[in-house]
């Protein structure tokens, strides 16, 4: 009888979520449609396992034909909850569905100083100079999702909110009547969560009985709410965030976490530091907590008209900083590195405005009318990771929530736990790791800035957006 495979580890120690902004596969990632990387093919197929549209994008009652931009464009999309709505542009049914051709009626928002090009939504990241080649070198050398989605059908805040607790509701009633924060603050800039002024408000989408839309406007609240998030379940944390107040600051507008007092949130502890890099100092430090959230800077965010181009490398900097680190952990009575036994997955907040051919699974009942957005980038980094894996897996945050909850089940986690989109989620990653093959070497992730560029950046941190 052949012997059975042992476990390497039987769980990740670490799991690392970075979330960059703004972007969607068929805008950022058409470089794996040709050689060395890969080929893309819609639907995939096994020649071509790569799901983006190259050509003969849709628009009502024609096709665009999508053309070259910077990843430091001058000009920003709307990706505001309405945003979605007409992007998607729904045909009614059960379960509704989109039919995807509604881009062209974004809005467009162009720096000072500059216009809009003719069909600004319709672009994709022009890779000529190579500066999506550490994005493309980690899809391609570990796992890339076809089939990602964001949660929620719109911008930053819900969204920073749902990878972090499962929900943009006030409050857990408020989520199982389908009841979200759907779109940023207003007015746009002022202080978020519960250190905001008080009039600050956040509004909210609630069900319609007789849609189109599926979800309507016609409330609002302040922008702090109470509800569990996943920094309750798993007590060693920490999340990384330009400032304090900003939109993807996650924990400001949970009121336990954040406990507002003199205008600043005094519940956090250590728990939340205002400086990204940070991160950098903390793996080079072996002082890498059980979960970490990361968010970027503005220049390196991918953020449409405010990134400076620097989100793959900062991207890059963290894995290898992972990757090629001497601290070690003792897992399962074994001494291992911390790249044998992190889990590092990286995606996108929201879509950004973009044009992408893919629609979301639209939930039944309430849930539906603000889940699921449209689809982001999702790639999946670990020493047990196989090369070039493709999932064909339809998920969204709370897919990422629930491979937590299933990483750290020796807690007493289960997932599904936190009853919010993680139990709505039918996937949990899981696919993407093989425990009982032995551990991957790690190879440097070429990239045209080093860690210590952005640990030495003079710049002070400024958050990723201010719409």
């Amino acid at each position: 009888m052949a012997a059975t495979a042992q476990a390497q580890i039987s769980h990740f120690k670490h799991v690392v979520v970075i979330f960059q902004e703004n972007r969607t596969p068929d805008n950022l990632f058409q470089g794996l449609c040709a050689a060395p990387y890969g080929a893309c093919a819609a639907p995939p197929t096994l020649s071509a396992p790569y799901d983006i549209q190259t050509s003969n994008w849709a628009s009502k009652s024609t096709k665009i034909q999508p053309s070259p931009v910077a990843l430091a464009n001058t000009y920003d999309l709307s990706h505001s909850h309405r945003s979605f709505d007409l992007m998607c542009d729904v045909v009614t049914g059960n379960p509704p569905r989109c039919r995807m051709d509604g881009a062209a009626r974004i809005a467009c928002n162009a720096a000072r100083g500059t216009t809009c090009p003719t069909n600004p939504q319709f672009k994709f990241v022009d890779n000529s100079t190579g500066i999506l080649h550490p994005y493309l070198t980690l899809a391609t050398e570990y796992g890339w999702a076809n089939y990602m989605f964001q949660t929620n059908q719109g911008p930053s805040f819900p969204a920073h909110l749902f990878i972090f607790s499962g929900t943009s509701a006030p409050s857990q009633l408020d989520d199982a009547n389908g009841i979200f924060a759907a779109e940023n603050m207003t007015p746009a800039g002022a202080k978020v969560g519960c250190n905001a002024l008080p009039t600050t408000v956040v509004e909210l989408v609630s069900p319609n009985g007789t849609p189109p839309p599926y979800g309507v406007e016609n409330s609002s609240a302040f922008p702090c709410f109470e509800h569990q998030t996943m920094a309750d379940l798993v007590k060693d944390w920490m999340y990384y965030t330009a400032g304090p107040d900003s939109l993807w600051t996650g924990p400001n507008a949970i009121n336990h976490i954040c406990l507002p007092s003199g205008g600043k949130c005094t519940g956090w502890g250590t728990h939340v530091s205002v400086n990204p890099s940070n991160v950098l100092t903390a793996i080079g430090t072996c002082k890498l907590h059980d979960l970490t959230w990361i968010t970027p800077t503005a220049a390196n965010s991918d953020h449409a008209a405010l990134s400076d181009g620097g989100g793959p490398s900062w991207v890059a900097s963290i894995v290898n900083a992972i990757g090629n680190s001497k601290c070690t952990d003792t897992t399962d009575m074994k001494t291992v590195s911390y790249w044998q036994d992190t889990a590092i997955l990286i995606t996108w907040d929201d879509w950004g405005g973009w044009y992408d051919h893919v629609p979301p699974t639209i939930l039944a009942g309430v849930q539906g009318d603000y889940q699921y957005g449209f689809r982001v980038p999702l790639i999946v980094v670990s020493a047990y990771t196989n090369r070039g894996y493709v999932d064909n897996g339809r998920h969204d945050f709370g897919s990422i929530l629930r491979f937590i909850e299933h990483n750290f089940a020796s807690l007493g986690l289960s997932e599904g736990e936190l009853g919010f989109a993680d139990s709505r989620a039918t996937t949990d990653l899981t696919a993407f790791f093989h425990l009982k093959h032995a551990p991957r070497p790690f190879t440097t992730v070429a990239a045209p800035k080093s860690a210590a560029f952005f640990i030495n950046d003079p710049r002070p941190p400024e958050p990723p957006d201010n719409d």
